[in-house]
């Protein structure tokens, strides 16, 4: 595999190439785009073998016995996480987002309050509120260029109705690993106001060298109230096809959200079972030991780059391959640093209040795409800010 190949997405309905004009003011024709959370990768070859077999084959029907794509599921987890699945406890949801959209489904009422880290991944936010749940925003502190967790502030400001904790681990966009230290306090705050507990951790498998992730199953005395939510689909590129897993080892928990399945008549497409069983597998390990190395050098060329610009800072990344930027210290507006990346630099890249409180000095980058475009962004960002240096 070689990451270096520059693919063209433009003009494929792909909504991060095809869509930035429309929502960004960017044309796909001379800017970048590093805004939508997947990579400009391919996925390995034996994800793409399992989607030219289907094709030979050409018979699209109903999928049936799903044990093999259990089996790798599990295979996996105990292979690079140290985490033992029981293959009963998996649910297959339309991805992730869908995934928390069914546990607010499951275990909350509308007007109860969902919890959130932020800032955060920003999906998350917009089925609470469709869902007519009350957004509970707990804006963490930064602390020695890091997000952190203040947990006595958090407790002075729950109100008393809130039932669950959204949480991302590892966590988007600020990229950080949760320590075990921080994770056991994570559990003993849902415990202490007896919040369920929900874990995307879809980015598990994306830690920069060094860093270990660990999984919230891991945590003792959660057990009863926690569940846990994986993918394929951010670590292989295949996010089109909109596959997650929600794992519940609690019975009660798992006999409530399978209720809710067979009501809403939930169902995986065909397509992401055979990618994922594929992805799961020794040569999909071996693509991700690649796409790592890659991506940590794709990080030290863009942090290098940006914090070379006086006023602004990418937050170190631990894991993820999106950068969160910090503009606060060129003293500009919102309005003019955004349009600096936008106007000058031709650059796409999210805007930091969709995130949450503790986003409005920010910017997120998508760092997945070939180094030559990475050095490209990294050039035309400090042209734009070159009154600054």
């Amino acid at each position: 595999m070689s990451f270096d190949e520059i693919i063209d997405r433009r003009g494929t309905h792909c909504v991060k190439w095809d869509m930035m004009e429309t929502l960004y003011g960017v044309s796909a024709e001379d800017g970048i785009s590093m805004w939508v959370a997947d990579m400009d990768f391919r996925p390995p070859q034996c994800v793409q073998d399992a989607v030219a077999d289907m094709h030979e084959h050409g018979v699209y029907g109903y999928f049936g016995d799903d044990s093999k794509y259990r089996a790798a599921i599990c295979w996996w987890m105990q292979e690079r996480h140290n985490w033992t699945v029981d293959p009963s406890h998996i649910f297959s949801t339309h991805g992730l987002v869908n995934g928390t959209a069914m546990c607010l489904d499951a275990f909350t009422s509308e007007g109860d309050g969902v919890v959130l880290f932020t800032p955060v991944y920003h999906a998350f936010a917009k089925v609470i509120t469709a869902s007519n749940r009350d957004l509970c925003e707990l804006e963490m502190p930064i602390v020695d260029g890091r997000l952190t967790l203040d947990f006595d502030a958090f407790d002075a400001q729950m109100k008393g109705h809130e039932k669950m904790l959204v949480l991302c681990s590892p966590h988007n966009p600020g990229g950080r690993v949760w320590t075990r230290e921080e994770l056991e306090g994570i559990a003993d705050f849902a415990k202490r106001h007896d919040l369920i507990l929900v874990s995307d951790e879809i980015h598990h498998d994306l830690t920069m060298p060094g860093q270990q992730h660990i999984p919230m199953a891991h945590i003792d005395g959660i057990e009863d109230r926690l569940v846990m939510m994986t993918a394929a689909t951010k670590t292989f590129n295949i996010a089109g096809s909109h596959i997650g897993n929600v794992i519940i080892a609690d019975d009660k928990l798992r006999a409530k959200f399978a209720g809710r399945m067979a009501a809403l008549g939930m169902s995986p497409n065909s397509f992401g079972l055979f990618m994922v069983t594929a992805a799961y597998s020794p040569d999909g390990a071996k693509w991700l030991d690649e796409l790592r190395e890659y991506l940590a050098e794709n990080a030290r060329v863009f942090d290098e780059g940006i914090n070379a610009i006086p006023g602004l800072r990418s937050m170190a990344l631990e894991s993820t391959y999106l950068a969160w930027v910090d503009f606060d210290g060129t003293g500009m507006s919102r309005e003019e640093f955004t349009a600096r990346v936008q106007d000058t630099a031709k650059i796409a890249a999210n805007y930091g209040p969709t995130f949450g409180k503790g986003g409005d000095s920010f910017l997120r980058f998508n760092i997945a795409a070939p180094r030559s475009v990475i050095k490209e962004a990294v050039a035309r960002m400090q042209a734009a800010f070159s009154d600054l240096q």
